[in-house]
């Protein structure tokens, strides 16, 4: 990458040399970080994908870190406008889990290192790429953290650069470290997703684009497909309505339960 990027310049040590894969207008873009656990429960994996869906279609790209969890799924709702900052070098496909979506981003949305060849990922990369996670977006959401995780250390990020904090409320024995974020004031909750998206047009003058379209998926499922079928033929549109819960898989079948 020929220039780092000017919000790369302002942060506590920012890198000296970057390396990318696929496109660099994204970073043209305003730009929202989701991450959180790479355990995250059903009610964390559904919110991360519908929020990142909804951000993208506004025109926001996504930052996250191309982990298993939160990571991945707020890449597949986000695709292609996504920006993944890997704690490894782009030769190198970490974690092989995610091979699929990571080769697809390299192409379609964009890939970012400090590291050009051969270095592999490990605790110490993952603190360093956060910083740059967080350094190069304009808001923060932690979707789930525990107290003294990975996750927890964007938090502390995240205040310490000043940028807007959102999380997602949680049960009291659950992501206690964004619950005492919460408490202490020092983060933002999305209780209703469309009231965060409504800030989110406020803030960055973007349109909100309402599309209807004839939804092909709900009559094919209409006769209960299988699962196989269904995801040979929609991919990630099925994982997004089994989130949404409009679908249920049942005896490796796929039954609607959406509005008609």
């Amino acid at each position: 990458m020929e220039t780092i990027p000017k919000e790369l310049q302002k942060i506590k040590y920012p890198p000296k040399e970057l390396f990318y894969q696929g496109r660099l207008e994204l970073l043209d873009k305003p730009k929202i970080a989701i991450v959180g656990t790479r355990r995250p429960n059903q009610y964390s994996r559904r919110v991360t994908y519908i929020l990142a869906s909804q951000l993208s279609k506004l025109g926001i790209v996504v930052v996250s870190g191309g982990a298993i969890g939160t990571d991945i799924i707020a890449h597949r709702g986000a695709f292609p406008n996504t920006i993944s900052v890997m704690a490894n070098s782009l030769d190198i496909v970490y974690p092989k889990s995610n091979r699929d979506m990571i080769q697809k981003m390299a192409i379609e949305s964009l890939l970012i290192s400090e590291s050009e060849r051969g270095v592999t990922a490990h605790p110490k990369r993952f603190i360093h790429r956060n910083r740059l996670i967080i350094g190069l977006s304009d808001i923060v959401i932690v979707i789930e953290a525990d107290k003294n995780s990975g996750s927890a250390r964007n938090l502390k990020i995240a205040e310490e650069t000043r940028k807007p904090l959102y999380v997602l409320p949680h049960r009291l024995d659950e992501s206690l470290a964004t619950n005492e974020y919460l408490e202490q004031g020092k983060a933002k909750a999305i209780y209703n997703i469309d009231h965060f998206l409504d800030e989110v047009v406020e803030r960055f003058q973007v349109s909100k684009v309402e599309k209807v379209e004839k939804d092909e998926f709900m009559e094919f499922c209409k006769n209960s497909p299988t699962y196989e079928e269904a995801f040979q033929k929609f991919g990630d549109v099925l994982f997004e309505k089994e989130l949404y819960g409009e679908v249920e898989i049942i005896n490796g079948r796929v039954i609607w339960k959406g509005k008609q």
